[in-house]
């Protein structure tokens, strides 16, 4: 008799245990939809899509052959300035001479360094692939920290995208390490770090211009939360880092203070997550809209701020059906090699759509604004 109390005792803890897991597991079954169209589930669904994502990209990295593009220049340009080259003019690569900021060169010469002098390829991919995980829950986090767009679509936005895929594992093209700076940027802004969001930003633009499309709406934001006088240490953390830092930081006092403070005589207006994200990433998809030419590599540079921008700031005639097939024509468009007159037109109609419904889409950051000037 003892004994039975005694192992009923026993497996007590483990049978509440089996029965708790049980509910959780009816729960989720039982709300499937729900975790599927409610962005208050972003963070579960984005990480059972980074585990899938692990094993899809070594699947892409081991099953799919490498293409040599820019990588050989690449790191050609790297070891000119590591054998004490450093004018622009005399470094070269197999693709021609190196125009890319010294963010660039840094940043690939430890890459040189890691891959046995640029010769240890597979060694590059995996790096690349730790990039683009890393980037993924980056973008991640930034959704989750407005909670406007429903979970599913996020499959679209990584599993689903070769392009994608191929410009991080198997081009291994710079562009992925501009953007992976840039999200980060974009986290510290949302942390109201301003000074180092700022200091992250510069370091992006320092890898490639590219990132220069997000800087008008940096300086809106900038503008719009410290004024003209307040937005000047900011905006020098960005010069003195481009310069190579040969000044002298009276910019390290703005990375240490931090928050919403003002100069004198200057007054701030409160920018929610939405305001700040949607700013940025319209302001870079507007850019690359009047682009004159895009490479393939460029999908990168608004491919992750698309779901943003299609269901944040939606119009009511653009339904979810819609939505997704305008992802998908965007995604065919940007596998389609050589590109056609049909996918060039295509990928034009979707951004004119997607600008369509920025413009008649609810825009309250205006109206705040309006009605903070007449408060005061």
């Amino acid at each position: 008799m003892a004994a039975g109390l005694r192992k009923r005792g026993r497996a007590g803890p483990a049978t509440r245990a089996a029965g708790l897991c049980g509910q959780w597991l009816r729960r989720a079954w039982q709300e499937r939809r729900l975790l599927l169209l409610e962005p208050r589930y972003t963070l579960l669904v984005a990480a059972c899509l980074c585990l899938a994502e692990v094993g899809i990209t070594f699947w892409v990295i081991h099953r799919v052959a490498y293409t040599e593009i820019d990588w050989k220049a690449y790191m050609a340009q790297v070891e000119g300035v590591i054998n004490g080259t450093y004018d622009y003019t005399q470094l070269q690569g197999d693709t021609g001479p190196l125009v890319y900021p010294a963010g660039f060169v840094y940043i690939f010469m430890g890459l040189y360094y890691a891959t046995g002098r640029g010769t240890d390829i597979r060694m590059a991919q995996h790096i690349f692939a730790m990039l683009y995980l890393a980037t993924l829950l980056l973008v991640f986090l930034i959704y989750h920290q407005t909670c406007k767009v429903p979970p599913f679509v996020f499959f679209f936005m990584c599993c689903a995208s070769y392009r994608v895929h191929s410009i991080f594992v198997l081009r291994l093209f710079n562009d992925p390490v501009a953007m992976a700076l840039l999200f980060l940027s974009i986290n510290l802004l949302l942390a109201r770090r301003w000074g180092w969001g700022c200091c992250c930003f510069s370091l992006a633009v320092s890898v490639k211009m590219s990132v220069l499309l997000f800087a008008p709406g940096l300086l809106f934001l900038l503008l719009v939360q410290f004024g003209f006088r307040g937005a000047l240490p900011k905006l020098g953390i960005c010069a003195v880092l481009q310069d190579g830092g040969k000044y002298p930081v009276a910019a390290e006092g703005s990375l240490q203070k931090e928050g919403s403070t003002t100069a004198p005589h200057t007054q701030s207006y409160p920018l929610s997550h939405e305001k700040i994200i949607s700013t940025l990433f319209t302001s870079n998809f507007i850019g690359i809209c009047f682009s004159r030419s895009l490479h393939y590599q460029f999908y990168v540079w608004y491919f992750h701020t698309l779901p943003y921008l299609l269901w944040a700031m939606p119009a009511r005639w653009l339904t979810h059906l819609l939505r997704l097939l305008v992802l998908g024509l965007i995604e065919l468009s940007w596998n389609t090699y050589p590109s056609t007159s049909c996918s060039s037109v295509a990928l034009h109609i979707c951004h004119a759509v997607i600008l369509l419904q920025l413009w008649l889409g609810p825009q309250p950051f205006p109206k705040s604004i309006q009605h903070s000037k007449k408060a005061h």
